[in-house]
Order: C-alpha cells, then structure tokens, then sequence
C-alpha cells in the first residue's frame, strides 16, 4: 500500500508547481520518493511471479521515472510531473517491447499494460499475430477476468485507413488499424491505500499477462 501522504504531496506540488516551493519541500519529496520505491519493490515481486520475464530483483529505482520534467520541447512549462510515474519490464522502464505501466496521481491513477507506439516491425508483427491467430487473440479478449478489469483495448491510437495488406472488410480491422496494442483500467486514490492493494494489483497483472504474452510471441 501507499501512504496517504504521498497522495497529500502530489496535491500540493500540483498547486504549487514552481522550483521554489520544490526546493522547500524537498524533503517531502524524498520521503515519499521513497515510500514509491518500496511500493514498486513489491509491485516487481508480485508480477515477477506472474509474468516470468520480469526479473525478481529489479531495482525499483529502474522503474521510476523522474519527477522532473522535460520542458524543452513542450507548450506546457511547470518543471514538476503531478504523479508517480513506474514502467516495469525486463528492462525496467526503459522499454523495448511490451511492459506494464502504473501512473500514480490523485483521481487519476491508473494501471496499463502492453506495447505503446511499437517501432514498425514490431507493429507489423502484431498485426499478422492477430491476422494468423484471430481464435487465441479474441480467446484472451474474452475471458472474464480481462473483460471485469479492462474491457478491450485501446482505441485511442489509431489508423485513420486500413493499414497496408488489409482489406477494410477484415472482421479485425478495427484491432489491424491500431498503432499501440495498450490495455489499461483506472484505479482510485483508496485502491492504494487499502491493505489489499497488493492484491487488487496481482488481480490486474494476472488478467493482463496473457496478452502480454501474445504479444511477445508475435516477435519471437
């Protein structure tokens, strides 16, 4: 679980997000960075016995993004991220296929899972796995425990048109035209807080791993 301080934190770097509050509450911000990496510990222990390419002892610290923002190249100029952002796959969060997501946020919170913006390759291959292996793909849609916490994918990102090699007839172009293959369910601030949140979390990555797993086997 996650204390309710670190929710208290998110709220107030929300309302004062400027490098001046940040550097008084600096300390804040190191506890409860801290708290979230003992959180993520957990996290990496408890999809690690689902999904056996997660490793066990993946440092949390390679799971949690930065609280700081790149500015650069964005219209919107508050230096500080308002949540806990945590991507866990083989490689931490620096993903390479597809990984899960969890994004800590007061009402905004939220748990993801698959393959966001793949290189094209990738895309290509996910496609022709639910081309080739339209019974296993819809099998993994349709079972209940995916369909109670996610529903469908999706559709957020996609193709205007049929992408090329597929007839706009195809009974899956609707899944053909996506250019991610995300899943994800909304989560409440007391989802959190609650002692079995470790256990509403498992539920989740127990229902998302088999498509996880569909997925990497379209690249294998």
């Amino acid at each position: 679980m996650i204390a309710k301080t670190t929710f208290s934190f998110l709220k107030d770097i929300a309302a004062n997000n400027n490098r001046d509050w940040f550097l008084a509450n600096k300390s804040r911000y190191e506890t409860e960075k801290e708290n979230i990496l003992n959180f993520v510990t957990n996290q990496i222990r408890l999809l690690s016995a689902v999904d056996p390419l997660i490793p066990a002892d993946l440092s949390a610290r390679n799971c949690v993004m930065r609280i700081y923002r790149d500015i650069r190249f964005s219209k919107i100029k508050t230096p500080y991220k308002t949540n806990f952002g945590v991507g866990i796959s083989p490689n931490g969060k620096n993903f390479n296929g597809p990984g899960y997501y969890l994004h800590i946020e007061p009402g905004k919170s939220f748990l993801a899972a698959g393959d966001w913006q793949p290189e094209a390759d990738r895309l290509k291959a996910y496609r022709q796995e639910i081309d080739y292996n339209a019974a296993d793909f819809h099998h993994i849609l349709n079972e209940p425990a995916f369909k109670k916490f996610f529903n469908d994918l999706s559709y957020e990102d996609t193709l205007k048109t049929s992408p090329k090699g597929y007839e706009a007839s195809h009974p899956d172009i609707k899944y053909l035209r996506l250019k991610s293959y995300i899943i994800t369910c909304d989560l409440k601030d007391d989802d959190f807080l609650r002692a079995n949140a470790d256990q509403l979390l498992a539920d989740r990555y127990r229902a998302a791993y088999p498509l996880m797993e569909f997925l990497r086997n379209a690249t294998a």
